[in-house]
C-alpha cells in the first residue's frame, strides 16, 4: 500500500493516476474526502485525516510500505500554514512511519529549500529534508522549480478570462517552471525503482522565463492578447510587511512575488536531462497548448 498525503492537489492527483495506471494500491490522506470522490476506485482507499493531528495520520500509516508527502501549507483554511503543514505536518509523516515500519518516504520538498531562505516555505521545507534524512527510513527528496499550473492560474487564466492580468514586480528576473504532469513521473520513478533511494533530486523545467515571458507565451499560444499590468515592487515589499498580522496567507503570496521578481529562480536542467533521459521536460508553450488550448481537431 502506498500512502499519499496531499492526493487531492496539482502534483498528487497526477501522482495517483500514475501509480494506479501500474496497478499499484494507493491509499489518499485528507482533510476533505469530498475532493478526492473523482480518484476512488477499487486502487484508491480515501482516509480522513490531517497530518497536522499525528493520531490520525497513524491510523492511515497501517499496512503502508511507501509514504508520498506531496503537501503545502502556503495557503489553506484554518491554521494552514508552512511550520504548521510542511515542518509540523511532514515531522508527524515522518514519525508514524517509522513507527508503522514503513518501507520508503518520498518527500516533495522545493527547488531552493534551505535555513536561511527569505520565505519561510522553503526553510520549512528545508528543516523537514533535514529531519527525513536523519530518521533511519529510506528516503527520497524531489525538490521542483515553481509549478506551471500554480502561475498558469495566477497569471494566465486571467488574461483569458478578462482580457487583462497582473504581473507582480518588474517581472524580468528568470524564473523556472516545471510542469506537474513531469515531476509527477520522477515520483513514479522513486516509488518503483529502488535506485532512487537516497536521492536528493531538483527538477526543473528546459527553460528560464521572466514573467513577462510567461505571460506573452500564453498570449502567442492562445492568441489572447490582453493587457498587461504590473504591481510595483516597492508597494509589494509594504504589504507583505503591512498584511502579515491581518491576512498571513495573502501576505505570503505577496512575499513569494518579491522573492521571484528579486532573487535567482533559475535552474540548469542539463544534467537532470542527462540523468533521466526517458522522462522529457515539457516547454511552457507545449503545456499551454495541451493544457489551455486543448487538443486539435484532426481533419476529416
Amino acid at each position: 500500500m502506498i500512502l499519499i498525503a496531499g492526493g487531492t492537489g496539482t502534483l498528487g492527483t497526477r501522482v495517483v493516476r500514475l501509480l494506479t495506471v501500474r496497478g499499484l494500491p494507493v491509499r489518499i490522506l485528507t482533510r476533505d474526502p469530498a475532493r478526492a470522490q473523482h480518484l476512488e476506485s477499487e486502487l484508491v482507499e480515501v482516509v480522513p485525516g490531517d497530518v497536522r493531528d499525528l493520531a490520525s495520520v497513524q491510523r492511515a500509516m497501517e499496512g503502508t510500505q511507501t509514504v508520498i508527502s506531496a503537501i503545502q501549507g502556503f495557503q489553506g483554511p484554518g491554521n494552514v500554514r508552512p511550520r504548521t503543514v510542511d515542518f509540523e505536518g511532514n515531522s508527524n509523516l515522518i514519525r508514524a512511519a517509522r513507527g508503522a515500519g514503513s518501507d520508503h518516504v518520498i518527500l516533495i520538498s522545493i527547488h531552493g529549500a534551505a535555513p536561511n531562505s527569505a520565505m519561510e516555505l522553503f526553510r520549512m521545507k528545508f528543516l523537514a529534508q533535514q529531519e527525513l534524512r536523519a530518521s533511519g527510513l529510506a528516503w527520497t527528496i524531489v525538490r521542483p522549480t515553481a509549478l506551471m499550473e500554480t502561475w498558469a492560474k495566477v497569471v494566465g487564466e486571467p488574461l483569458l478570462k478578462c482580457g487583462k492580468t497582473r504581473i507582480f514586480g518588474r517581472g524580468r528576473n528568470p524564473i523556472n517552471f516545471v510542469s506537474a504532469d513531469d515531476v509527477a513521473r520522477f515520483v513514479e520513478l522513486a516509488v518503483v525503482d529502488p535506485a532512487m533511494r537516497g536521492v536528493s533530486l531538483d527538477v526543473g523545467g528546459p527553460e528560464n522565463l521572466s514573467m513577462r515571458r510567461f505571460v506573452e507565451v500564453f498570449q502567442e499560444v492562445t492568441g489572447q492578447s490582453g493587457s498587461v499590468g504590473h504591481v510595483p515592487l516597492p508597494m509589494m515589499r509594504a504589504l507583505s510587511v503591512v498584511l502579515r498580522p491581518v491576512n498571513p496567507a495573502l501576505a505570503r503570496v505577496i512575499q513569494a512575488g518579491v522573492v521571484m521578481d528579486t532573487r535567482d529562480m533559475s535552474f540548469d536542467p542539463t544534467d537532470l536531462l542527462r540523468r533521466y533521459p526517458s522522462i522529457p521536460l515539457t516547454p511552457l508553450a507545449e503545456f499551454v497548448r495541451r493544457s489551455v488550448v486543448g487538443p486539435v481537431p484532426a481533419v476529416p
